[in-house]
């Protein structure tokens, strides 16, 4: 049976958004966190040809911690530059091209069919590019975002987060000496 999940309210603690998915045993449907987990510069900055504009070691593991164990959802291009598929993690494509098929993936062909396809993962991450976090923006409950303290020159960015709708529940204030000097905060929003 195919559904469509939808976002539904949910009594969790710190009055969180919760998302559904059907239950592959036909038995009800497993509740799941959907999280956008982004580095981006002050002036939202995500990307320039195709790379990260900025090299932060830190921010990786940053990546890998929270990531690792669960389904990533990725644009075609996203994965592009990453090239292959991340160890320990099920990485989800997103493509309009129905003839694509790329080793050790899951290939979807939209936002919710890639949600659908992570199964009973409970906590599935939407990892760029900017086209997959405008269409997820208005659906996820929590934002991880490495905040980069400088405007940064690029040609992808993240969208327009109203702060009205989101509660900072966490910041680690962080800098690095090499291989660049940069100033960057890891910060954890959820819907309110």
């Amino acid at each position: 049976m195919n559904q469509t999940p939808t976002p539904s309210s949910s009594p969790l603690s710190g009055g969180e958004q919760s998302s559904s998915l059907p239950d592959k045993g036909g038995m009800g449907r497993v509740a799941f966190r959907l999280s956008i987990i982004v580095a981006m510069a002050k002036n939202r900055t995500i990307g320039v040809n195709n790379t990260l504009p900025w090299r932060c070691p830190e921010d990786l593991k940053h990546f890998k911690a929270l990531t690792m164990g669960h389904h990533m959802i990725m644009g075609r291009k996203t994965f592009d530059s990453i090239g292959k598929p991340l160890p320990g993690r099920t990485t989800v494509v997103v493509t309009r091209n129905v003839d694509l098929m790329i080793e050790g993936c899951v290939m979807a062909y939209s936002l919710n069919e890639a949600i659908a396809a992570c199964g009973t993962d409970d906590n599935i991450f939407v990892v760029g590019g900017a086209e997959l976090y405008r269409q997820a923006i208005g659906l996820v409950d929590t934002l991880y975002i490495t905040e980069i303290q400088q405007a940064v020159e690029g040609d992808a960015h993240f969208p327009k987060l109203d702060k009205a709708e989101w509660l900072e529940t966490a910041r680690e204030v962080r800098s690095q000496e090499t291989p660049q000097p940069l100033e960057y905060h890891f910060v954890t929003y959820r819907r309110k």
